[in-house]
């Protein structure tokens, strides 16, 4: 009975208390999963090799696209469900849970049959070589196939959470962590399956925790539960989820493309290893990022429900928590990589040339990281209310007009030095262009309760 009550917390509980209370598990999930990513790529570098390491960062644009469909659908009904909770709309926060799990289905299955069908040219088109076209492929193959369950997953762990539940929410990425921790190795070095059984051990994981999800939402003492008549999409919840979605989406869609470039562009100047290099910079600065999109996970449900109840005071106090927290952690994450980069990329592999490239790529990309922080938990703001116009702005603007051109350009004069300079120079601009829509969002809303 406490998880059908737990939401109306939300609007009378103390901000730093709730945010506490729904953050915490929401970063530790996340830092988890990450850290999973984190020892993928370390059995992968160290058990098959260089070039599979490569080949992983080939997948990254496939995955972040694959990604963005799981966003539209899970980020977006959850903040839905966060502000029908706020409005006491118990019916349509019931429905949702039938409409995500029809939505995910479909976007899966769709987005698997479509990617697999033109795999070896979408890899190719990615910068994948001769020596890398296979490890991706072997990879893909496997989690193309069970994207479905992914999606799904995703999705109903964003429920979770949004519903009153982020230690469930929590415990389910743990959940998979650790038996994701255990297949790794076994299947890797073990059976000698080599980056397929990486990829076998990431979906049986999941598929493991997925029946645990819809057992608990089986529960009818749950605050939302698998019922009749819960299925049918309804045009309202779809077409709101969808909208507000689309700001995570584009902004994974996006990522998809960055990612691209930046792989084409580190061929072209420093070869497969800057490629591989790559990689090791994306794991090590997602690491980061995961725990303010924990943070932000956190925040999320807290924001969106005060504000469906129209309390501003409470919506503008968690959102300058928030950005105190993700300050923070960028700072510390600031300070590891400035100041021992060479001891953190020689964690993924034992090749000094890779080392050696992935070092200035590392002090590159966490420049400015004590000021992303910021512009992460705005753009998560404007998406927990409701406002995705604001949030898509941020999104887009920051890796399709910032970002793009400065990475066609600078690696010109610059060769794979301009690569790393590009990112940080659009996380700069970025940081700029959030200062001024929070500052002017908060300005109309100052003179709410």
């Amino acid at each position: 009975m406490k998880d059908t009550l737990a939401p109306l917390e939300l609007g009378t509980e103390r901000v730093g208390k709730l945010l506490i209370k729904y953050a915490v598990p929401a970063i530790v999930a996340m830092t988890a999963s990450s850290l999973y990513n984190i020892t993928d790529s370390i059995f992968i570098g160290r058990g098959v090799g260089p070039m599979a390491l490569t080949g992983l960062a080939i997948t990254f644009p496939l995955m972040n696209l694959g990604a963005a469909f799981g966003s539209l659908v899970g980020v977006g009904a959850s903040t839905v469900l966060s502000i029908r909770m706020g409005q006491r709309d118990y019916e349509t926060a019931n429905h949702i849970l039938g409409n995500v799990f029809v939505m995910n289905l479909l976007t899966g299955i769709g987005f698997s049959v479509a990617a697999l069908l033109f795999l070896d040219p979408v890899l190719l088109f990615f910068g994948a070589g001769r020596e890398t076209l296979p490890y991706a492929r072997d990879f893909m193959e496997i989690i193309l196939a069970g994207n479905v369950v992914t999606h799904m997953y995703f999705g109903l762990n964003a429920l979770l959470r949004s519903a009153g539940s982020p230690r469930k929410a929590m415990m389910a990425t743990i959940y998979t962590v650790l038996v994701n921790l255990v297949l790794n190795p076994l299947f890797i070095f073990g059976f000698g399956w080599g980056i397929r059984g990486s990829a076998f051990a990431t979906i049986i994981s999941q598929v493991a925790v997925l029946c645990w999800q819809m057992r608990l939402f089986n529960d009818k003492r749950f605050f939302i539960h698998w019922k009749k008549g819960i299925y049918r999409l309804r045009r309202r919840i779809v077409l709101d989820s969808l909208s507000i979605g689309m700001a995570p989406f584009l902004m994974n869609a996006a990522s998809c493309l960055i990612v691209i470039i930046i792989n084409r562009q580190l061929l072209q100047y420093g070869g497969d290893l800057a490629v591989g290099a790559y990689g090791i910079v994306n794991r090590v600065a997602f690491l980061f990022v995961m725990i303010v999109i924990g943070l932000n996970q956190g925040m999320q449900p807290i924001a969106g429900y005060n504000f469906g109840a129209m309390l501003h005071r409470r919506v503008r106090e968690v959102l300058k928590k928030s950005v105190f927290y993700a300050t923070l952690i960028m700072l510390a994450g600031f300070g590891i990589v400035e100041l021992f980069p060479h001891a953190v990329a020689s964690i993924f592999t034992t090749e000094t040339r890779l080392v050696d490239i992935a070092v200035p790529g590392l002090r590159w990309v966490f420049a400015v990281y004590p000021l992303v922080g910021f512009q992460m938990v705005s753009s998560a703001f404007f998406q927990s209310i409701g406002k995705a116009n604001k949030s898509i702005i941020l999104a887009m603007t920051r890796q399709m007009l910032f970002l793009v051109p400065i990475l066609l350009v600078l690696p010109r004069y610059l060769g794979t030095a301009g690569v790393w300079a590009s990112m940080t120079i659009s996380d700069f601009i970025s940081v700029l262009l959030a200062a001024f829509l929070l500052y002017n969002e908060l300005k109309v809303s100052k003179h709410g309760k």
